[in-house]
Order: structure tokens, then C-alpha cells, then sequence
């Protein structure tokens, strides 16, 4: 299969919340940037016609992205809707039609993972998956055997260059830029194993609950909606060697390889909490186990990372909306300096969201005559305004064949491995209040030396 741009974007989910979230700004911000000039299909079964998806894109615009005009002319041009059911043949036939002489039509499978194999079925019996590229939302599969299947019922009708299993988190600009800080700075990467630093920990924190989503979230859980994903995907930028070529392949190789180093989770591992009122949310079972906290201590089993431990925290309710990465480095040891009362200093922090910074953590001298130093924060801010938002960098990288930001399929089985046998109710719940850091996990051997840092 060529590299040919795709000329066709077909979004089933069209109706959906991802659709009105995310895909319809991208999209948006797509045309305006010259990225995108060929026809939109929306697929899906929620009794509408075209100009009431075209209002629902509207206000798509007006409230997540930006609305302008023109463009939102240019966009409704363009927009075409099939209203049918993912399981009836007519559906799929209408869509070749719709496609007349589109060659390498994009496939967005913005639905429930459980229509992923009925669709692509659907797409490879009426000729609309030759040539095709088909993007694949998360959770791709709830565990190993899951993913593997999934995997194989794709391979059916796809070949892997031409699956694009999406983790936006590789597509955001702090993301890639940690890898970019690693190998383009020679004094950061001098010091970075495991001879001087003393841990990784990461937090994910959110402010809000679920948002609505109780019968998907109830469904998920922390550990399956971030950590598997999105939290392991940062793990693998921060910790792979360097790619040895600047290409699609080299840099997945590099994070592949990585996440196959992972050790595979036990339950000493992870500690789960719920926020209390959690049974109470919409569409939630009442006697739910499932957890919206997740605090999990990995390791790295290679030359560079043995023996430094990676903590990620992930969770709702909790006192801010930020993901930031503290990296300690060990306490040096000098004669010459007294560190009986030495400062928690000899950090890189990175705040990833809501906005990027980095900060640097250093010790200097008091004055008088002791050797004893207070720890100052060295910040740099980076925030472009026109900073390209990662549903528009990898729906545009998709339509290119561009898979460098994409999960490969040893990749996403490689990261599933390492948290089957904590999933579901490997380890107790603990309940905790909305507003705090989560549950106590002081008394559980699971606390980063330092403590954990919260993001303010």
C-alpha cells in the first residue's frame, strides 16, 4: 500500500460525543489550515439528516472549537450523512456510493469498541475497505486475550500499516517535546538512568467526576481509561533509548521495545480508590468496584532504568485539573556539604497540561558560614497560541499514512500485559473523599521517596 494522501473521511460516531467534542474542531481547524479538502461522510444511527448534523457541527464549533464562518461554510460543503445501523448491509452500500471514486478513504471508528469488528466487516464486504486506512479509538480491547482478538479480527480485512490505534496523548505538543528534551539537551540525557536518578513519578488529576459517562466509565475504570494508555505511552517517551533513524517505524520500535521491558504488575503494585457519591452518578451500579483512583508503582527491567521505580497517580475529584512528571535525582553525598537538613531539591518537573512547563530544581548555598542550601525552582513557560491541537496533528499524520504517533499492535499488547493481573478486583477499594489526593497510601508501601508531589 502507497503513501497516497487519503480523499475521503468517513466518521462513524457522527452523532456521538466524541464527534461534537473533539473530531468536528479538528476537522475545522484542518480546513482552515489547508489539511484537509475532500469529502466528509458521517455515519450513524440516530434518526437525523443532514442538516441537523450540520447544526450539531455548529454548535460543535461555538463551544469546543472555533467558530468562523467561512469555515464552517467550507466544512458543511463538504459534509455528507448516512443515517443507518452498523449491522444492516444498506448501510455499507450507501457508503460505496457515497464514496464514488475516492481510492484511499479514511475510516474513523469513533463508536463503542464493540462494534470495531462489526464495522470493519461491514466495511471489507462492500468494497469500502480496499485501499483504506481505519482509525481505532481506545480502549482498544479490556485486557490481553480482548486485544489480541480484536487485533486479529482487524488483520481480517486490514493490514497493520493501515490501522491507526489513537491515543491522543502522543499527539499533544508537551508529549512529544519530552522526547525532544531528552535527546536534544546532552546534559540532560548524560544523567538520565538509573546511576542518578531516584524515581519517576507522574500524576494525572481531575478536577471533575465523569462527567456523564457512567455507563461507559462503570465499564472502564482508572487503570483501563488512562493508565494503560495514556499513562504508559508517557512512560515509554520518557524512558526509550533513542531511535537510531528519523522515520514513521524507528521511534515506535524504540517505545515498543520499551513497554515489553515493563514488568508485569502485581497487586503489592496498585492501590485503587473510589470517590465517595461515585454510586451515586447516572447510570452507575450501585454496588459498584470500580475504581476512580489509581496510584501504580512500575519497573523497568533493563540496564538503564533497573532499580528506579516509575509511580503514576491517576484519578477524579481530586483537588486540581493537571498532569505534571516529577523526576528526582539521587541526593549527593559531599563532605563538604551538611545535608542533615537537605532541601527536596535535584528535579526536573514537567507540567504537561493545562499549559507546558518546565522546571528545574536546585540547591544553593544560605547565606553565612554552614554549608546548608535552600532549594530554588528554575520555570520556563512554553505555550504557543497557534499550538496545533493533537485530534487535528493525528487525524491529519492518519490521512497521510504518517503512523509515527500511532500505537502499534505489539505496542498496545505489550502495555495490557503488564496490567492484566491487576484489573477488576485484584486489590481492595478504598474509599476517599472528593477534594483530596485520594485515598491514604502513607501505611501502603506504595509512597515515592520524598513523598508524592501535588501539583498546585
Amino acid at each position: 500500500m502507497d503513501t497516497d494522501r487519503s480523499d475521503a473521511l468517513i466518521l462513524f460516531g457522527a452523532t456521538g460525543d466524541l464527534a461534537y467534542k473533539q473530531i468536528f474542531p479538528a476537522v475545522a481547524a484542518m480546513i482552515r489550515h489547508g489539511r484537509l479538502n475532500c469529502p466528509i461522510v458521517g455515519v450513524a444511527k440516530a434518526g437525523w439528516n443532514l442538516p441537523q448534523l450540520q447544526a450539531r457541527v455548529r454548535d460543535s464549533l461555538e463551544k469546543h472549537g472555533t467558530m468562523d464562518d467561512a469555515i464552517f461554510a467550507e466544512l458543511c460543503s463538504r459534509l455528507r450523512y448516512i443515517d443507518g445501523d452498523y449491522h444492516d448491509a444498506t448501510t455499507f452500500t450507501q457508503l460505496k456510493q457515497q464514496l464514488g471514486n475516492a481510492r484511499r478513504p479514511l475510516h474513523y471508528l469513533a463508536i463503542p469498541p464493540a462494534l470495531f469488528a462489526t464495522v470493519a466487516e461491514g466495511l471489507a464486504k462492500s468494497g469500502c475497505a480496499t485501499d483504506a486506512r481505519v482509525v481505532v479509538e481506545k480502549p482498544f480491547g479490556r485486557d490481553l486475550a480482548s486485544a489480541q482478538k480484536l487485533n486479529r479480527t482487524l488483520h481480517e480485512f486490514f493490514p497493520e500499516e493501515a490501522i491507526f490505534r489513537i491515543d491522543h496523548y502522543l499527539g499533544k505538543e508537551p508529549v512529544q517535546n519530552l522526547v525532544y528534551f531528552r535527546f536534544a539537551n546532552a546534559m540532560v540525557e548524560a544523567g538520565w538512568d538509573n546511576k542518578h536518578l531516584a524515581s519517576v513519578q507522574i500524576t494525572m488529576a481531575e478536577q471533575f467526576g465523569i462527567s456523564g459517562r457512567g455507563k461507559l466509565y462503570d465499564e472502564l475504570g482508572a487503570i483501563r481509561d488512562v493508565v494503560q494508555n495514556h499513562m504508559l505511552q508517557v512512560i515509554s517517551c520518557l524512558a526509550m533509548e533513542c531511535p537510531p533513524r528519523n522515520d514513521h517505524q524507528a521511534l515506535r520500535d524504540e517505545r515498543a521495545r520499551l513497554l515489553h521491558a515493563v514488568r508485569t504488575l502485581t497487586p503489592a503494585d496498585v492501590v485503587r480508590g473510589q470517590f465517595q457519591g461515585y454510586r451515586k452518578e447516572k447510570n452507575v451500579a450501585p454496588d459498584s468496584r470500580v475504581e476512580t483512583f489509581a496510584a501504580v508503582r512500575f519497573h523497568i527491567d533493563n540496564d538503564r532504568w533497573s532499580g528506579v521505580p516509575f509511580y503514576v497517580r491517576a484519578g477524579k475529584r481530586l483537588p486540581v485539573t493537571a498532569t505534571e512528571i516529577l523526576i528526582r535525582f539521587k541526593r549527593p553525598r559531599r563532605p563538604v556539604l551538611d545535608d542533615r537538613a537537605a532541601p527536596p531539591a535535584n528535579y526536573y518537573r514537567f507540567r504537561l497540561s493545562p499549559k507546558m512547563v518546565l522546571a528545574v530544581g536546585t540547591t544553593v548555598k544560605l547565606p553565612g558560614e554552614s554549608m546548608q542550601g535552600s532549594c530554588i525552582e528554575l520555570i520556563a513557560h512554553d505555550q504557543h497560541p497557534d499550538q496545533m491541537e493533537p485530534y487535528e496533528r493525528l487525524l491529519g499524520d492518519a490521512a497521510n499514512a504518517n503512523t509515527t504517533l500511532f500505537a502499534r499492535q505489539d505496542a498496545v499488547e505489550a502495555a495490557w500485559r503488564v496490567v492484566d493481573p491487576i484489573l477488576g478486583n485484584a486489590t481492595p477499594l478504598i474509599e476517599y473523599e472528593p477534594d483530596t489526593w485520594g485515598p491514604r497510601i502513607d501505611d501502603l508501601n506504595l509512597i515515592p521517596e520524598g513523598g508524592w508531589h501535588n501539583p498546585n
